[in-house]
């Protein structure tokens, strides 16, 4: 067994666009101001994404899923990660857990916790656990200028030397 871990980051401000929907970990947030992106800004699935990309060696979200592509413009986040799990297990790993750690002072991420974490975990196919956090009033986060989220797979490749 090999085991490699993937640490990611992913931040958007909010959007000027009164239209954009708030997408969290897949969950639609509604009456929530969306975040400004060329898809739709989700900063838990692209830290996800990226997580689970760079220990298997195939990049990351913005080399397989560029922001100049017009095909992807709006596009779904989960879509996305799907595709990299999908990839991941093609280089012969598997995804063991993913934890995130999303910091916003809006909206509150522990009422849907369970919803988003249900739905990333389906999507892995292993546990995806969040923590919501506050900047408490540090920095753009803290000013309510958008959100982040950070997070850490842990990936195994088989035992036959399939690692990049």
């Amino acid at each position: 067994m090999s085991m490699r871990i993937g640490h990611a980051f992913d931040v958007h401000p909010f959007s000027d666009d009164p239209a954009r929907t708030m997408v969290l970990g897949g969950v639609t947030f509604p009456g929530e101001i969306g975040l400004a992106g060329h898809s739709d800004a989700d900063v838990i699935a692209h830290a996800c994404t990226d997580a689970i990309l760079s220990p298997a060696g195939l990049g990351d979200i913005g080399q397989l899923f560029p922001d100049t592509d017009p095909a992807l413009k709006g596009a779904d986040s989960i879509v996305l990660l799907t595709e990299a799990v999908r990839r991941v297990r093609e280089a012969g790993a598997t995804v063991v857990n993913i934890d995130v750690t999303v910091v916003a002072e809006r909206p509150k991420i522990a009422p849907r916790k369970a919803e988003m974490q249900a739905l990333l975990s389906g999507v892995v196919g292993a546990p995806v656990t969040i923590k919501g956090k506050r900047a408490e009033g540090l920095g753009a986060l803290g000013r309510a200028e958008g959100i982040a989220a950070w997070a850490v797979a842990l990936i195994d490749f088989a035992s036959d030397g399939g690692q990049p």
